[in-house]
């Protein structure tokens, strides 16, 4: 298991030369560090004097966050797995028109999985970044820099897992699925550039001297 190895194990694993652990992976990584980082700040927060009124809204942002990253945990594996899956899949046998039938069909189940599993990946590194603008708007000034690198993490499994998405969208038959992923990815991506570039602001704007 990927996330059983120290840091410096994975990243030199990342480093190697097989395809996996790869930029999924690391998506996911970055997602679980941003949601670490979301729940240190609530953290700091909650009972601090003057944030009185926001103890409760800090208590749910924790749990969330942690929350979420444990899901983001279990996909550094799972989008690794996935790539796995396809990989074997096209080693399957195709000597015959069978085989090619078989080998052929189990390849796009295969990718359609190793698109969703990304788009997922997307999904909650969006979500989170909503529960880090209000961290980042109500929670410990004295941790703000903190909730701003958690949302820029945030922001890189959103935008780094979409890659991954659009890159087996291509390889996948069904354009009608492949369609709705990317309709769906192009508007995240959106999103989530909009969503950091809000908090940058709000970040910039607490720091000026």
């Amino acid at each position: 298991m990927l996330v059983d190895l120290t840091v410096k194990e994975f990243l030199n694993k990342v480093a190697g030369s097989d395809p996996v652990p790869g930029g999924g992976s690391v998506a996911a990584l970055n997602g679980a560090i941003a949601a670490s980082l979301a729940a240190m700040v609530a953290g700091l927060t909650e009972g601090k004097k003057g944030y009185e009124e926001h103890l409760e809204l800090m208590q749910r942002i924790r749990e969330l966050a942690l929350q979420s990253q444990t899901s983001f945990i279990t996909d550094i594996d799972k989008d690794s797995e996935a790539y796995t899956q396809v990989f074997a899949c096209y080693k399957m046998p195709k000597a015959t028109d069978e085989e090619k039938k078989l080998r052929s069909e189990a390849i796009q189940e295969a990718t359609k999985y190793a698109a969703l599993v990304p788009m997922q990946v997307a999904r909650n590194g969006f979500e989170l970044m909503e529960i880090i603008a209000d961290v980042v708007r109500l929670g410990n000034k004295n941790a703000i820099t903190d909730a701003c690198v958690a949302m820029m993490s945030a922001r890189t499994a959103v935008i780094a897992a979409l890659l991954n998405v659009r890159i087996n969208l291509g390889s996948i038959k069904d354009k009608e699925f492949a369609g709705q992923l990317l309709e769906e990815a192009n508007e995240l991506e959106v999103n989530a550039e909009a969503k950091e570039r809000e908090t940058l602001h709000v970040v910039h704007s607490e720091l000026t001297l």
